[in-house]
């Protein structure tokens, strides 16, 4: 943008600079060209009423010594010639120009110049004729063959000065108009940073003050209070739903307890209701600690740390193992031989790797297969669990990392449904991303990328 800015301002100079100087180095040509052409009739008038008595009486001799000494003094040649047009007398030699034109119009009785106007680049020399009278009559005319060196130097002078400052100009304005769209764009480049900062989840960003021009002030402090706002909204969603995910909690303990104390007051018949009822209470108890989890993950903004990747993976899986193995699922590890290290928040990966499996564990079933395979891409470091149960399609992929979000064959399954959205805002809040996506012929990949560090020393070293 402010590169356009710049350019328009330049462009526009550019314009008003052509506007000026053009029309001003015109006329300065035009005035050159109009004062020699003055000097040189004065002269060949002059000489024309020498010449009109001389031919009258057959006396030459005095004007083509007066035509001589003008030659050597000046350099101008000048020849006379009579009605027939052939030369009477002359002074300094000219050959191969074209004289006819200006002659045949002196002889016509008018005072004639070619060209018509000097410019630097046209050589020509400039060529005035007059007609000689006597008694009214035109007895012949006088041609003056003049350079024009000296005033295409002095009008190229001028036009290099106009160029110069034109140049001049050009780059004062240009520091004027790199300044000036600084300081007009300051604050929409404060603003940008400012929005990248906030989407990368820091919601302390602000643009500063007192930067660029009135209406852009008044941008950036609506921006600002706006941001207050929203920040502001979002703390007391998260404020709220920790405590009442909190709060929710004991009570509803309390509950369970009690119609679990119940069940041996039942008759037989109620038994089955009963359990209804306690799988019920189990399944908001864990709806409250996920609600709890995600309001946690939102809401924790600590620096990353380096984790190796590998060993993160291998205790995990070794941690969910035993249930692989009560399920009749099996659960393997495929790492480097080297360490991979990453940046991401404390215990994220862990938490992330713990809800994908979780999930593979779920849909793969009695005899499936659920691996967590460690690997590079492009700078990143990248787990992939891929699991052999009945997938997703790729619409559903994409739903599936929303809030309580459920595939509509997997509703009896249990869960909350906020699995994948409490791991893809830990890792997307470790500035990486996690993507799923279909296997063919069957079964779902999910990849979560981290920021690859180069450190081999892996841990929780801070960074």
């Amino acid at each position: 943008m402010r590169r356009r800015l710049v350019s328009t301002y330049l462009l526009l100079l550019c314009l008003v600079l052509l506007a000026l100087e053009v029309p001003l180095g015109l006329v300065m040509s035009g005035r050159t060209t109009q004062a020699l052409l003055a000097d040189r009739l004065a002269d060949a008038t002059r000489f024309a009423a020498l010449v009109a008595p001389a031919m009258r009486n057959g006396e030459l001799k005095p004007v083509t010594a007066e035509l001589d000494r003008y030659h050597d003094l000046y350099g101008i040649a000048v020849i006379v010639f009579d009605q027939n047009k052939q030369v009477v007398t002359r002074a300094g030699q000219r050959e191969g120009l074209d004289t006819d034109a200006v002659v045949r119009g002196a002889l016509a009785g008018r005072q004639v110049s070619a060209p018509v106007n000097v410019v630097p680049w046209r050589e020509a020399p400039l060529l005035v004729a007059v007609p000689v009278y006597e008694g009214g009559a035109v007895l012949g005319s006088v041609l003056t063959i003049s350079s024009t060196e000296r005033a295409r130097g002095t009008m190229l002078f001028a036009w290099v000065v106009l160029g110069v400052v034109g140049l001049v100009a050009l780059a004062g304005a240009m520091f004027v108009a790199v300044r000036l769209a600084q300081w007009v764009l300051r604050p929409v480049l404060s603003l940008d940073t400012a929005v990248h900062e906030i989407t990368a989840g820091d919601s302390t960003a602000r643009v500063p003050h007192a930067l660029g021009p009135p209406e852009l002030r008044r941008l950036t402090t609506s921006f600002n209070e706006m941001a207050d706002t929203v920040s502001d909204a979002l703390e007391r969603q998260r404020l709220f739903v920790a405590h009442a995910s909190h709060q929710l909690r004991n009570p509803l303990t309390v509950l369970r307890l009690r119609v679990e104390g119940l069940g041996d007051m039942l008759p037989t018949d109620d038994r089955v209701e009963h359990h209804l009822a306690l799988e019920e209470s189990d399944r908001l108890t864990r709806v409250l600690d996920s609600l709890l989890a995600l309001a946690r993950a939102e809401w924790d903004r600590t620096p990353p740390i380096v984790v190796d990747v590998g060993a993160s993976v291998q205790a995990r899986v070794a941690a969910w193992l035993p249930l692989a193995v009560q399920r009749g699922v099996s659960l393997t590890a495929a790492v480097l031989p080297t360490p991979v290290c990453a940046l991401a928040a404390d215990t994220a990966l862990d938490q992330a790797l713990d809800a994908l499996i979780d999930n593979g564990l779920k849909f793969a079933g009695a005899g499936g297969h659920v691996e967590v395979a460690v690997g590079t891409q492009g700078g990143r470091a990248v787990v992939t669990v891929r699991d052999d149960g009945p997938g997703l399609t790729a619409e559903q992929c994409r739903l599936a990392t929303r809030r309580f979000w459920r595939a509509p064959n997997t509703q009896n399954v249990d869960g909350a449904g906020l699995g994948l959205s409490i791991a893809t805002v830990l890792i997307e809040g470790s500035g990486g991303f996690l993507r799923l996506a279909p296997m063919r012929p069957r079964g779902l990949e999910a990849r979560v990328a981290l920021r690859l560090h180069r450190a081999e020393v892996p841990g929780g070293t801070r960074v």
